[in-house]
């Protein structure tokens, strides 16, 4: 059984699919890239997989289970928006989550925000969005989840700090996990996917691990994402 199944799925906004017929598996021990141009449906596969949106119709589980409270104890989700009270400090946030989830490493999120430079008494509406964007990542991925949802993780970061937070993803998921990372910047992540969904108008056109992708068309990721996705 894959760590995350998905069947016939479909979700409408006011009779306009924005997901259709997704079918889909996801194993543990991957880093998945979720592919696609803005509005091709790929925060809303993720929201209804975390359980923040229900099914028009069709199925999502997760380790077998229909999202929902047990599902939410092993998914860790690090959305495309802040969703931080601007006057809460990051030591702050750190306590909450500890408290709020079982799994949650203090220690190692206190090591991450060290080697970022962050201070962890510093409120969060004294930080740049993308320090705030770091730190949001550094909670998500303190925590021994199963799944973990990234959706943009890296849009909003300066480049010299990218490879440590792909490092970061790398380092901290067990094999027994799951990572997806929705983005459309591909050429940034490619080196750490194993596999890869292109997504477009709510649809999936092509998932493939990334080496057989590159084998059979002779191309990156990126590269046949530009071909694919051109306007």
């Amino acid at each position: 059984m894959s760590l995350i199944e998905y069947r016939n799925l479909t979700k409408n906004y006011k009779n306009i699919p924005a997901l259709n017929g997704i079918n889909l598996d996801i194993p543990a021990g991957r880093i998945v890239g979720l592919l696609g141009p803005n509005g091709s449906g790929k925060t809303t596969l993720i929201k209804l997989t975390v359980g923040l949106l229900t099914p028009t119709s069709g199925t999502v589980t997760v380790d077998g289970r229909a999202p929902g409270p047990e599902t939410k104890a092993i998914v860790a989700y690090l959305p495309e928006r802040s969703y931080m009270s601007e006057w809460m400090t990051v030591s702050s946030f750190i306590s909450y989550f500890a408290d709020f989830y079982s799994d949650f490493d203090k220690n190692k999120a206190n090591e991450m925000l060290q080697r970022l430079g962050i201070d962890p008494n510093r409120t969060l509406k004294t930080l740049s969005k993308g320090t705030k964007e770091k730190v949001q990542l550094v909670l998500v991925m303190s925590r021994a989840a199963k799944v973990y949802f990234l959706d943009e993780p890296i849009a909003g970061v300066d480049p010299a700090a990218r490879d440590y937070i792909l490092d970061t993803i790398i380092r901290n998921y067990s094999e027994q996990a799951s990572v997806v990372i929705s983005t459309h910047l591909i050429y940034d992540i490619e080196n750490v996917l194993d596999d890869a969904i292109f997504i477009k108008d709510g649809r999936v056109i092509l998932a493939d691990s990334a080496d057989s992708i590159r084998e059979q068309s002779g191309k990156s990721v990126d590269m046949l994402f530009r071909e694919v996705f051109r306007c």
